[in-house]
């Protein structure tokens, strides 16, 4: 049984790096082609230094986009735990929650996050 298995094992591994150097052999890649399997991250060009300035602003934005993203991934099971806890204990920590997120709001409208102008 287990010599069964060694030699199944070693038929897989070989099958698949055969597979995988057929593959590299049989595909079209040239040095063109660098320019497309390059990463495309914000509009930065990939091959320059990365030690170029970027806008802070930019930055800021995608924070505040995160925190927001993350706050209705919180939302979500509050809703469905609804039906399932105690309407005070439930509607304390859901205004808690949102008035934390709106004081956050808050901050970043005063301290002009919010306005893209630069």
């Amino acid at each position: 049984m287990i010599i069964l298995l060694m030699m199944l094992s070693i038929i897989i591994i070989i099958l698949s790096n055969l597979i995988m150097i057929i593959s590299l052999i049989i595909s079209k890649k040239s040095f063109k082609d660098r320019e497309k399997c390059s990463p495309f991250e914000c509009g930065f060009d990939p091959k320059s230094s990365a030690r170029n300035p970027f806008s802070l602003h930019f930055f800021l934005i995608t924070v505040i986009f995160l925190i927001f993203d993350v706050e209705i991934a919180l939302i979500f099971p509050m809703i469905t735990t609804f039906k399932l806890t105690n309407m005070i204990i439930w509607s304390k920590t859901s205004f808690f929650f949102i008035i934390m997120l709106l004081f956050g709001l808050y901050h970043e409208w005063n301290q002009n996050m919010l306005n893209w102008t630069n």
